[in-house]
């Protein structure tokens, strides 16, 4: 008796052909047909893909790369004001006491 391996789609495939079959432009069996799927299954990733639609919106988007490192350049440059502070004031401390 031979045993069938299961095909695994990754995701990047998935979203396209639901998202296809969520436009609506062909019926479900054609878009089957042409990613030689069951229209079972292109159902299922249109299902799931508008289940989980409202989610991406839900949540604040993370911030792109240049505002992080904006963000990360103006922490540094706090923190060295901070260290030059405290030297200073160790300085005057150690003037003050001694």
């Amino acid at each position: 008796m031979s045993k069938k391996n299961r095909r695994k789609f990754s995701p990047e495939f998935k979203a396209k052909v639901g998202l296809e079959a969520l436009k609506g432009i062909e019926p479900i069996h054609s878009i089957a047909a042409k990613y030689e799927v069951h229209p079972v299954q292109v159902s299922q990733w249109k299902k799931e893909l508008l289940e989980r639609l409202p989610g991406v919106f839900a949540t604040k988007a993370p911030p792109s790369i240049s505002q992080a490192a904006d963000h990360e350049a103006r922490l540094y440059q706090k923190i060295g004001q901070l260290e030059v502070e405290l030297d200073w004031l160790k300085k005057k401390s150690a003037q003050l006491n001694g």
